[in-house]
């Protein structure tokens, strides 16, 4: 069990346990803070991400940070990471080996953090951290497993290209809000 964040940033940056290691321009380790009482999982970093090394620093980051901020939220507050580390090509949904070697950060970062709740966003974390399939049927609902407290959302970037659903997401924030509290 690793005993710091940073040790784990350094890990994800140095890590070359799955073939996207030879596609990425930067690893995209989480980012946040250690003592967040939220966390959120994304499917995989996309262009800005690869290009910056930072988790939802993209469009879909703009449209997590406009929810939070509405629900009284700062991300300085919380912790945003990912299933996988690195950008697949193409953006396409990370394949299920890919998702099994970064398992391990992402499990090291959650026992490190300890959050209340984690926030699960878009269907490949849904079914990756609780084997879901159809998110569209369960987002807006909490589910306990394994002794941690799940919300299921929408990927933010699912606004980007329906923007009936820029609504929900931040109603989806609010109410992980209300339960916070």
């Amino acid at each position: 069990m690793t005993n710091s964040l940073e040790v784990i940033k350094n890990q994800v940056i140095s890590c070359t346990k799955c073939e996207l290691c030879k596609s990425r321009k930067n690893a995209v380790p989480g980012k946040g803070s250690k003592n967040a009482k939220l966390v959120f999982i994304g499917e995989a970093p996309g262009r800005s991400e690869d290009k910056l090394g930072e988790p939802f620093v993209g469009s879909a980051g703009k449209r997590l940070t406009e929810a939070l901020e509405e629900a009284g939220l700062s991300r300085d507050s919380v912790y945003i990471t990912n299933v996988v580390k690195c950008r697949p090509p193409n953006n396409r949904v990370p394949t299920q080996k890919e998702r099994d070697a970064c398992r391990d950060y992402l499990e090291q970062e959650l026992a490190l953090i300890k959050p209340k709740i984690i926030c699960v966003m878009g269907n490949t974390a849904y079914g990756s951290l609780l084997d879901g399939k159809d998110i569209t049927k369960n987002r807006g609902k909490f589910l306990e497993k394994d002794g941690r407290l799940y919300f299921i959302t929408i990927h933010p970037a699912a606004t980007i290209y329906n923007q009936e659903l820029v609504s929900i997401l931040k109603e989806d924030i609010k109410k992980l809000r209300d339960k916070l509290e």
